[in-house]
């Protein structure tokens, strides 16, 4: 039997797909507790070819927090909010795309990370987008990456580092390498979405971080 892959054009059969593919994906969501709930949004959208696309962005490095660092779009949740209405809010605020929930694929686990967020990653379908403005006190960079890029040969790395019980995750990606907690929500959204397997990421590891 052969294997449903994801349609490689951005079109509408690429869009029934993915909304399939996490519709039958039963995500694992963490409590908050005493911790800060934040969400980011894994957009869809078409790269220069008309091909699918995720949309990659390098934060500004004047960032108190994680300054310099590659990212999805996304932030704290604020008071009364749903995680997917602070996707889309963020999403608007750092790239200048605004969308409504209609836009909403779906979901995938939440992720906890050592900054102490639980960050939900939101799947939102962009269309085609003819531009993107990064708000500068956010964003330095804004980038459009193929999905396949994903399943690219040596895509993802797992090390094994002294300072971490777990293995860390790594996606070499636009000639860099991606860390968690974007890696390891990249690497999900392939999963999922790429090869319909309901892959868990809790266990995937940040990198540790050296002051320079």
């Amino acid at each position: 039997m052969g294997v449903d892959r994801a349609p490689a054009r951005y079109d509408a059969a690429l869009r029934r797909h993915v909304q399939a593919r996490l519709a039958a994906f039963l995500r694992e969501a963490l409590p908050v507790g005493d911790r800060r709930p934040a969400a980011v949004a894994a957009v869809l959208l078409p790269d220069d070819e008309d091909r699918a696309a995720f949309l990659l962005t390098r934060r500004a490095a004047g960032l108190r927090a994680h300054g310099g660092q590659w990212a999805l779009p996304g932030g704290r949740i604020d008071a009364g909010e749903t995680a997917p209405q602070a996707a889309l809010r963020e999403l608007a605020e750092e790239v200048g795309l605004t969308l409504d929930e209609t836009a909403v694929l779906g979901s995938l686990d939440d992720y906890l990370t050592r900054s102490g967020f639980v960050v939900t990653p939101v799947v939102v379908w962009a269309g085609p987008v003819a531009e993107l403005r990064a708000n500068p006190a956010e964003v330095a960079s804004i980038h459009r990456v193929p999905l396949a890029d994903l399943d690219a040969p040596g895509v993802p790395r797992f090390l094994t580092v002294p300072e971490r019980e777990r293995p860390v995750v790594q996606l070499p990606l636009l000639g860099t390498l991606i860390h968690a907690p974007t890696a390891a929500i990249l690497y999900q959204l392939r999963e999922v979405v790429l090869h319909g397997r309901a892959t868990r990421v809790r266990d995937l590891e940040e990198p540790v971080w050296k002051r320079r």
